[in-house]
This record gives C-alpha cells, sequence and structure tokens, in this order.
C-alpha cells in the first residue's frame, strides 16, 4: 500500500500554457461575462483579455518574453489580475509579491529571483499600444511563477513552476469542480501563497467570476453584500473558523475548500451544519508539488479528516527511512511524484538535489519530492496527516509524535484546536506543552493536570 496513483489520469497532451486556457474562454464567450470584480470594480473577460494584451505587447517591446521572470507587487484589485495573465501571455513568468511584506524581504526576492523588472501600479505597465492577442511563444517547460516560501534556515526559497505543472493541477480542477461551483469563486488568498493560483486561475479557465477581496478574507465580515453570489470559497481552516463565527458565510457557498492547515473534525462538523454547505474539501499540497496533491471530500463523524488520495497524475508514495513502502497503518514519509513536480528551487542546486529525488518507482526516470510530512494509509485508501517529520521528539527515552499527541486532544469534545510542542524546563528536561483552544474560554477539568 506504499505507492498510490490517481484513479483517473490525465488527458494526453496537458502540457498547454496557462494564458491559453483563458484565452479558450474568451473565445467560446466572445468576450461576454463578468471574469473579475473587486470593491466594485467589474471587467468582463474581454476588456481582461484586452487589458492583458496591451500589457503583454509593452513587456514584449521592453524585452521581455520566455526565460524571464516580472516582479508583481500590486495592491488587490482588478488590476493585480490583469498583471499576472499580462506577464504570462508575454511568455514571461511571475514572481508574486505582497505589498505587506517588509521591504528587506521584497528586497531579497527582487535579487535572488533576478526579475526583470517589477510592477509596483498601473502607471508601471508597459503599453504595448495593442489589444489584438499576442502570439503564443514557448512551451509547457517554460516558468508559469516564482514562489517563495520560507527556509528553514530563515533565507526565503524559490519555488519554480512550470506552465505544464499548472496545466495539469488546473485540469484535474476543471474535472472535479462543477462549472457551477467555479462560476463565482471567492479569491481571498495574497498571490504569494499558491492557493491563489487555483482560485484565480481555475475560474477563468471554465468562464467563471473571480470575486477577488480587496484585503483579506475578513472583508466578507465588513461587506458581506459584496461576496452574496460566491458559489465556491477557497482559504484555510482558521479563516473560515472566523467566517462561521462571525456569521458571513457567503449565503450561496455550497462548496467550501480549505488547505494549508490540519482541518479539525470539529470544524468540518460545524460547516456541514450550516444550512447553505453542502461538501468540504480537504486538500493537502506543497508549492513544490503545484498547490494541491492530495484531495478528499470529507463526511462528518470521521475521528480524522483525511487528505484524501492523490489528483489527477499525482503519485503518492508513503515510505519509510530506506525509501520502502510501509504497510498499511504504518506511519511514513510523503513523497510525491507525477505531473505537478515542479522543477525545483531557484539558484539552489544543492537544495533541490536534497528534496527532489530520481523516484525509484518510476518507469520512465521519473521525480519524486520529499514533503517531510508524516502519513499513514487509512484501510478505506485515503491518507492520515500526522505532522512533521521533524515533529518526532523524545520523552524520557520515548519517541514521541507531535501530531499524534494533538490528535488525541482534538478528539476530546471540549477541545476545538491543539498544538504540541516540546520545550525544555528550568533543569534542562524535555516536557510536552499543549496549547488548546476550548469554546467556552476555559480548559475542560480533565484536562487541567
Amino acid at each position: 500500500m506504499g505507492v498510490l496513483s490517481a484513479g483517473v489520469p490525465l488527458a494526453d497532451g496537458v502540457v498547454g500554457r496557462v494564458e491559453c486556457l483563458v484565452e479558450g474562454v474568451v473565445d467560446r464567450l466572445g468576450g461576454e461575462g463578468v471574469a473579475v470584480c473587486c470593491a466594485g470594480e467589474v471587467l468582463s473577460f474581454g476588456e481582461l483579455e484586452e487589458r492583458a494584451n496591451r500589457l503583454a505587447w509593452g513587456l514584449r517591446g521592453a524585452g521581455v518574453g520566455p526565460g524571464d521572470v516580472v516582479g508583481v507587487l500590486l495592491p488587490r484589485s482588478v488590476d493585480l489580475v490583469v498583471a499576472l495573465l499580462g506577464v504570462l501571455k508575454s511568455g514571461a513568468g511571475y514572481v508574486p509579491m505582497d505589498p505587506g511584506y517588509p521591504g528587506e524581504r521584497v528586497d531579497f526576492m527582487v535579487e535572488d529571483s533576478g526579475v526583470s523588472l517589477v510592477l509596483e501600479s498601473v502607471g508601471d505597465f508597459p503599453d504595448g499600444g495593442r489589444t489584438d492577442r499576442v502570439p503564443a511563444v514557448g512551451d509547457g517547460s517554460d516558468v508559469a511563477y516564482v514562489i517563495y516560501t520560507s527556509g528553514s534556515s530563515g533565507r526565503p526559497k524559490g519555488v519554480v513552476i512550470e506552465h505544464s505543472q499548472v496545466v495539469a493541477m488546473l485540469s484535474w480542477a476543471g474535472r472535479v469542480f462543477s462549472r457551477e461551483e467555479l462560476s463565482q469563486t471567492l479569491a481571498a488568498t495574497s498571490v504569494s501563497f499558491d492557493l491563489s493560483v487555483f482560485e484565480i486561475f481555475a475560474p477563468l479557465s471554465v468562464g467563471g467570476t473571480v470575486h477577488l477581496v480587496p484585503d483579506n478574507a475578513l472583508d466578507l465580515i465588513a461587506h458581506p453584500g459584496r461576496y452574496a453570489d460566491v458559489t465556491l470559497v477557497n482559504t484555510v481552516p482558521s479563516v473560515v473558523r472566523e467566517l462561521l463565527a462571525a456569521g458571513a458565510i457567503p449565503p450561496r457557498a455550497r462548496t467550501v475548500n480549505l488547505a494549508g492547515e490540519p482541518l479539525a473534525p470539529g470544524l468540518v462538523a460545524e460547516l456541514y451544519a450550516h444550512p447553505v454547505i453542502d461538501v468540504v474539501n480537504n486538500l493537502y499540497g506543497p508549492s513544490e508539488d503545484t498547490t494541491y496533491s492530495t484531495h478528499a471530500v470529507t463526511v462528518p463523524g470521521d475521528a480524522r479528516t483525511p487528505i484524501g488520495g492523490p489528483v489527477d497524475g499525482t503519485t503518492v508514495h508513503v515510505l519509510d527511512g530506506s525509501l520502502r513502502p510501509v504497510v498499511l497503518g504504518a506511519v511514513g514519509e510523503l513523497y510525491l511524484a507525477g505531473a505537478g513536480v515542479s522543477r525545483g528551487y531557484h539558484a539552489r542546486p544543492a537544495l533541490t538535489a536534497e528534496r527532489y529525488l530520481p523516484d525509484p518507482f518510476s518507469v520512465d526516470g521519473g521525480r519524486m519530492y520529499r514533503t517531510g510530512d508524516l502519513v499513514r494509509w487509512r484501510p478505506d485508501g485515503q491518507l492520515d496527516y500526522l505532522g512533521r517529520a521533524d515533529g518526532q521528539v523524545k520523552i524520557r527515552g520515548h519517541r514521541v509524535e507531535l501530531g499524534e499527541v494533538e490528535e488525541v486532544l482534538r478528539r476530546h469534545p471540549g477541545v476545538a484546536e491543539a498544538v504540541v510542542v516540546a520545550r525544555q524546563d528550568v533543569t534542562g528536561s524535555l516536557r510536552l506543552v499543549a496549547y488548546i483552544e476550548v469554546p467556552g474560554g476555559e480548559p475542560p477539568s480533565d484536562l487541567a493536570s
């Protein structure tokens, strides 16, 4: 049970470019229909296409093309989507940068990525003076974006994602999520995080509308009327918990996608108790495997929320320290292979070689990404997430998996969420310390000791 491939393989030839998916929608819709809206600003597909084309021609005129990357450091407005699509149309890849980042981090990203230029305002957009479609250049192996993640050494590292990997993810999304679900999609995640790739390009690739939040998801609390038409919410568990508490789940949001954090069974139950929500999806995936690697449609009452099975074109391996498959129920480290595995880390060959390994189970010399996450197979063929591989500690000679202790605490009816860490006491010995979230504010008496 150590290796599992998705039941639905990717269609032959899924190696195209992201912008071509949007252009195909424009051709089918004739430019009609709302593509993006944000705080009262609205762009139709035709307007988005024309504005992105003007930018792309301008970038081409400035010598930008395949092999280049362009920094995007813009506030959240419809112009942000224009910039992302325009950069892709030029043949270059984009490097997303959040305006809220400290200047030192932005400076590092600019220098490390080697961007050709940085778009910081609409006034920075080079105007090519043309609105006709830019002829596509390059192929699926070109860079679509470079997204920076935290590094264990404190130095951010840029993950290089190619077009073919994004298109594979979007092709899966188009099969799993209906046109109705994606028709009005909430986009509340910073473009510096890869959940945004799904939120923006999955709806655009099927003719849906992107409801771009101008600040963060809590804008739904302040301005609920803006999001009354949203049909799909894609966010992290901690945010959706806030929306639930504030009664700010959009009234038509039948589908909720959650990723980026462990999903507690109690939150799943709360979501299904909501009068509108029909489907709660738990999605897992590191940036290095292009946003989403596994998917589970959750069910209320499950003692542990699984991360599910692999998405289309993905193969998962659960391996021991000798890279051998583990048996059913045994804890192993998760390795990911297939269509979503990214090129590697920008200008970090040693780190790339450490984390991207030859896949010993591949017949065509493929690679697999070592996630550092601990999982185990369930009897139903889904995966349970148990925490980080480096979350194992030794207490008085006993090996303890912090993720497993957290899970036991979460099963308590008086605990909504739990995090367990190993701390040194005054004698220098390790002890386990649990931080718990309780609905009433007071810890249950049977946990006080």
